[in-house]
């Protein structure tokens, strides 16, 4: 009995140790104090000494490590990591990790995630957007732009140049606004909450475009003369990647320049012969200069002794003859500029590549760092800008129409999928707050910016579908006064650019993720195909066993925090969201674990199991996102009338966690996953999706005045000028609040209860009673006016309809 107790004493050092994860060295030699004090009371062995050393010394001896341990590991490892592609390599050494990496490593530090600096605007970036950005939605009526004209109307794309919209991210001593990756993105959120076609003229130029490229690999030459004309509007960018043949596979563009030699303003110059054909570029047909990326081959070697240089970038000015522009695509009937562009052999000179002849073949890296910041604001900030104005907008509109004598948003059914927008809502804010964080910070996050473009985008279109339900015909009938319809027409645009979601999903979040995040894998594979042979195996001998420790550690965090579900883990608070961060220390653990025994059981053909992959990635993604909005609750000052929308958004993330984490475990490989249930399940799934009453809770916030409320759609544009329905709706759901105690007066003094309707005619009747002041008439009566114009949908004549943008383009054509 001494020595079973001694035995499960000592495993319990080991685990602790294991746990808190001490150094190898460290262990040893506390495990062997351990030993001597059993040794001490007679109940360890000189045969349990023989084996303890038998593994110690080992691994502490340094050089017998190497030679008869690490060796051989590196060999099998050689064996089944196959050597990554120059494009492969290229893609995952792009960008920087920043807190995604320590969410990854099983053992979060909150305290540095809260000590990142709390996104705010300058007094410069404060005043565009209460002035200019302010002005041009006011100026822009949707129907118009969607119906009449198929474009943003010509003094709209004035107003836009000639007030910096397209220079946000081009520098001051250009002419440019030079503005934080926060202040774009709550520009860009501003005006997706108005008009997708207005959020994504201005968001391209400011993302994935010529400026962006030329700022970080232009020469000086290229910066002068391009980034003041881009500032002043003088030139509208696009940038061409997409191919019919490459998509989401923009690796295997076919586009190609051949180097060669060739007429230039009337002399024999050393140049290239382009050829290309390009779909679904936005800005491409009203574009003055076209980013362009190709391959570029180098036949006759006559810049090295390459023939295949590779994806490389360069700026053609569109009038150039052979350059074709001007056709457009019709995505969805979202009418922003987008279409094709062609050229067959267009010789241009080696100077128009980004960086010049020595950037040549570097355009695959100088697309994946751009796009890992470009992707991380620019369709994120969109999705929850329209969806923190869907949020408010429905949460007004179901306290204003009523049914069953009661406002539409106090029926349970309509209180489930508006708490998916409101939780929602307050969920993706949090998550552009805290990536363009990172931006600004210097941070190129390739991995989050993967994580926030396919969820922010996914959960934007099912909000759009929620929204839709609730507004029943109103959302269905396009017309003026229709706020969602052209939303929700276009979010599966968001869902299929910058990198389809099924692709970014199933490989690209947790292809780089398992990569670049975890603290040892990187290494392995760098220094598995060292060309020095000492250094590689020096390196990989501090990898690979600082990752078998990882592994133990991780394991045994797995299950203790199993067991003790998290309860005994570190949070930095203990009001009500301390589960929170214990169940997520519980996740990352279970993150870091499953990976490791992924890589260890598939090894290179991880990457073909893309639904393995995808499960892993979204253990990763639901911790960013959950972190992002405890995070927001942090920096706003832990305003507690705001938990609803806390808890709802962490808890929804947290079960969508778990629902990824039971099907991972249903399909682990090797049948492994019965045996990493009991680790990790031992007592059954712990989490529930959020209760009927949080959805009440946050129902009811979106249908109140409130702080919290107007926390939620902080920064919209909320005027109620002719243009904007929303805002109009935004001040009869004020208005027709004010007026219920009115209702109830006159029906108390009516002596019955009146409908709540045609309160124009309440109105009269009160002030008939003598229960309302004129004031208070005037109230009801300018209420119903907005009521009427909230509750009823748009109607046409006949020969309008007719006239609408498509209609007059085919008999145009026909004629």
């Amino acid at each position: 009995m001494t020595s079973l107790l001694w035995i499960l004493a000592f495993l319990f050092v080991l685990g602790t140790l294991a746990y808190l994860r001490v150094s190898l060295l460290t262990s040893s030699i506390i495990a062997a104090v351990v030993m001597a004090v059993g040794s001490a009371t007679e109940v360890v062995s000189p045969l349990s000494w023989i084996i303890f050393l038998a593994i110690a010394l080992p691994l502490n001896i340094s050089a017998f490590r190497k030679n008869f341990l690490t060796k051989p590991l590196l060999k099998i490892y050689r064996g089944i990591m196959p050597e990554m592609s120059s494009t492969e390599k290229e893609a995952i050494e792009a960008g920087t990790t920043w807190w995604e990496a320590d969410l990854f490593a099983g053992n979060p530090d909150w305290k540095k995630l809260h000590n990142y600096p709390v996104a705010r605007l300058s007094a410069d970036e404060q005043a565009f957007l209460d002035g200019p950005v302010e002005e041009v939605c006011k100026m822009l009526n949707q129907h118009q732009v969607s119906h009449q004209l198929g474009d943003l109307p010509a003094e709209i794309w004035q107003y836009l140049k000639d007030n910096g919209f397209f220079a946000m991210i081009i520098k001051k001593k250009y002419g440019g606004l030079e503005y934080s990756a926060y202040a774009q993105s709550r520009v860009l959120q501003k005006l997706a909450g108005l008009s997708s076609e207005l959020a994504s003229t201005v968001g391209v130029p400011n993302s994935l475009g010529p400026g962006e490229l030329l700022q970080h690999y232009g020469t000086t030459e290229q910066k002068d003369h391009y980034l003041p004309r881009l500032a002043q509007g003088l030139e509208v960018p696009c940038f061409a990647l997409t191919s019919p043949e490459a998509g989401s596979d923009a690796g295997a563009i076919p586009d190609f320049g051949i180097v060669c030699k060739g007429q230039w303003e009337g002399e024999e110059i050393l140049g290239m012969k382009l050829t290309w054909n390009k779909r679904y570029i936005t800005l491409a047909p009203v574009a003055t200069v076209l980013g362009l990326a190709f391959k570029l081959r180098d036949p006759d070697q006559l810049l090295g002794d390459k023939a295949e240089l590779g994806i490389t970038c360069a700026l053609i000015p569109t009038d150039m003859e052979g350059v074709e522009t001007g056709r457009r695509h019709f995505p969805l009937n979202c009418m922003f500029q987008n279409g094709p562009t062609r050229g067959n052999e267009v010789f241009v000179p080696l100077s128009f590549i980004i960086g010049g002849p020595d950037m040549a073949g570097q355009g695959w890296r100088m697309l994946v760092e751009c796009l890992s910041v470009g992707r991380g604001i620019t369709l994120p900030s969109n999705s929850a800008g329209g969806i923190k104005t869907a949020a408010v907008a429905t949460g007004a509109y179901a306290r204003i129409r009523r049914q069953f004598r009661l406002p539409i948003g106090k029926l349970e059914g309509i209180e489930e999928p508006m708490a998916r927008i409101g939780g929602n809502a307050y969920l993706m804010d949090a998550v552009t707050s805290l990536t363009t964080t990172g931006i600004d910070l210097g941070e190129k996050p390739s991995v989050i910016s993967a994580i926030v473009k396919f969820h922010l985008t996914d959960r934007m279109q099912k909000c759009v579908i929620d929204a839709m339900d609730i507004h029943g015909g109103k959302g269905v009938c396009l017309g003026p006064n229709n706020y969602l319809g052209r939303g929700y027409q276009a979010a599966p645009i968001a869902i299929t650019v910058e990198g389809a979601n099924i692709l970014t999903r199933s490989m690209i979040i947790y292809g780089q993720g398992a990569i670049r995040c975890h603290p040892y894998v990187i290494t392995e594979m760098e220094s598995a195909f060292d060309t020095d042979a000492n250094r590689g195996l020096n390196t990989f001998d501090s990898a690979i066993f600082g990752h078998i420790g990882f592994a133990i550690s991780n394991l045994v965090r797995s299950f203790w925090l199993g067991v003790t579900s998290s309860r005994f883990s570190n949070a930095p608070y203990s009001d009500k969201t301390k589960r929170y961060y214990q169940q997520m220390n519980r996740f990352s653990a279970n993150l870091a674990l499953l990976s490791d025994l992924a890589m260890a059981t598939l090894g290179g053909e991880l990457k073909r199991k893309e639904r393995i992959s995808a499960r892993l990635g979204d253990l990763l993604s639901q911790l960013y996102l959950t972190s992002a909005t405890l995070k927001r609750y942090q920096d706003e000052g832990r305003q507690t009338e705001d938990l609803p929308l806390v808890q709802w958004a962490v808890e929804d993330s947290l079960y969508k966690l778990q629902d990824s984490l039971d099907d991972l475990l249903n399909n682990f490989p090797m049948g492994l996953g019965i045996v990493l249930r009991g680790i990790i399940f031992p007592f059954g799934r712990p989490l529930k999706r959020p209760s009927d009453v949080l959805d009440h809770k946050v129902a009811s916030i979106m249908q109140t005045p409130c702080a919290s409320r107007d926390r939620l759609g902080k920064g919209q544009f909320w005027t109620p000028c002719e243009n904007n329905p929303v805002g109009v709706q935004e001040q009869t759901f004020i208005d027709i609040i004010a007026c219920e105690p009115l209702h109830a007066k006159v029906s108390k003094a009516a002596g019955k209860r009146i409908p709540f309707m045609w309160l124009d005619k309440i109105a009269a009747q009160g002030k008939a009673l003598g229960v309302l002041t004129d004031e208070e008439v005037a109230l009801l009566e300018r209420a119903e006016i907005g009521r009427m114009k909230s509750i009823n949908v748009d109607d046409f004549d006949p020969d309008e309809l007719k006239a609408m943008v498509i209609g007059k383009q085919s008999q145009e054509k026909a004629a």
